[in-house]
């Protein structure tokens, strides 16, 4: 169910800078970088389209940086986002839903743990264009009724074997199997009574469907 990962160590739990996640920003700023490195002569035509389309590409901090490693003041094209992202991080978000819905979309900083506590209702997380600062995420849910629903993506791991089951369901979906390196893993535990937690891919809108447009997670890890 999940891919490889090499076991953590006691300071394992809190990553290199290079390994957090890019923004669209983050690209902007070091393919801009480029540009004028190009303008200035140190780079040629072909190795700006070369490192330009990398940088479209990139999804870490480190692949971004290996781009300007060997240009002034690269290191500067990244470094604000680094720390920003680090301190924004919490240890503990605490998320609680009696009714009604609960969500975490787009670009949230997620924290070291998140506890969850749906009596009725639906909480999502969605961690495809999350900002993460740790290669791993401990999830802690109380779910009597409702629904907790886990946006994966490549890459995204997720663990409920310490789930306890009482009448409700726990599934993960992760159709793209071990081939994929593991860069975090979400951990959840806790216990389900007559709800659901369900952790998944996103899903094509209808109109994607029509238009037979690749599901979301072929794209990304094809």
């Amino acid at each position: 169910m999940m891919g490889e990962i090499s076991p953590l160590g006691r300071d394992d739990n809190v990553p290199s800078a290079d390994r957090l996640r890019a923004s669209h920003e983050d690209r902007d700023r070091v393919i801009e970088v480029l540009r004028v490195a190009a303008g200035d002569g140190r780079l040629t035509a072909e190795e700006l389209d070369e490192r330009v389309e990398v940088a479209f590409s990139a999804r870490t901090y480190g692949e971004l940086a290996a781009l300007t490693s060997d240009l002034p003041a690269g290191g500067q094209a990244i470094a604000p986002a680094l720390a920003s992202a680090a301190e924004r991080a919490k240890d503990v978000a605490r998320l609680e839903c009696r009714s009604g819905n609960v969500s975490r979309v787009g670009r949230w900083v997620v924290p070291r743990r998140i506890e969850a506590r749906v009596t009725s209702g639906n909480v999502k997380l969605d961690f495809t264009e999350a900002v993460v600062a740790d290669r791993t995420i401990q999830i802690e849910a109380e779910v009597r009724s409702g629904n907790l629903l886990i946006i994966t993506k490549p890459g995204i791991a997720v663990d409920a074997d310490d789930v306890v089951i009482r009448s409700g369901n726990v599934k993960v979906k992760e159709p793209w199997g071990t081939a994929v390196p593991v860069t975090l893993r979400i951990s959840v535990s806790g216990r389900v009574g007559s709800g659901n937690i369900v952790a998944r891919p996103p899903r094509r809108s209808f109109w994607d469907w029509l238009r037979r447009k690749p599901k979301p997670y072929a794209i990304t890890s094809g």
